[in-house]
């Protein structure tokens, strides 16, 4: 059974590209610190709006996409970082309205978190 969000412990045991797993874990919580291949901008990347430090989420066709911010109901930053160029992300800011806008890797500014996410799908790494 999975752990609700705030309740998955974190285990911020050292991680490398190619062992962050596909799909969400459901019982645990991998921080951006553990990610020892981890940009810069990752690490900061909830700072501006306090919503802490990334987690990682999940794969999606190439791209690692970790969110700083609680998942629903609140302001979020999503970041997608390409597994093979870490230099290389795009971000979605989702806010506590369902609001959101970010830029996806074909360059097209998204409105809605789904298809920021199908941009990322269609543009695989």
């Amino acid at each position: 059974m999975a752990l609700p969000f705030d309740e998955r412990p974190i285990d911020d045991s050292p991680v490398h590209t190619g062992d962050l797993p596909d799909t969400p874990q459901r019982d645990r919580r991998i921080p951006a610190r553990a990610w020892v291949e981890a940009p810069a901008e990752l690490l900061r990347v909830g700072d501006d709006i306090g919503t802490g430090e990334a987690g990682y989420i999940r794969r999606i066709h190439g791209w690692l996409l970790w969110r700083s911010g609680p998942p629903a109901h609140g302001d979020a930053r999503y970041l997608a970082v390409a597994a093979d160029t870490p230099a290389l992300h795009h971000a979605f800011r989702l806010f506590a309205d369902g609001s959101g806008s970010g830029r996806g890797p074909s360059g097209t500014v998204h409105e809605r978190f789904r298809a920021w996410k199908e941009d990322l799908r269609d543009n695989a790494r």
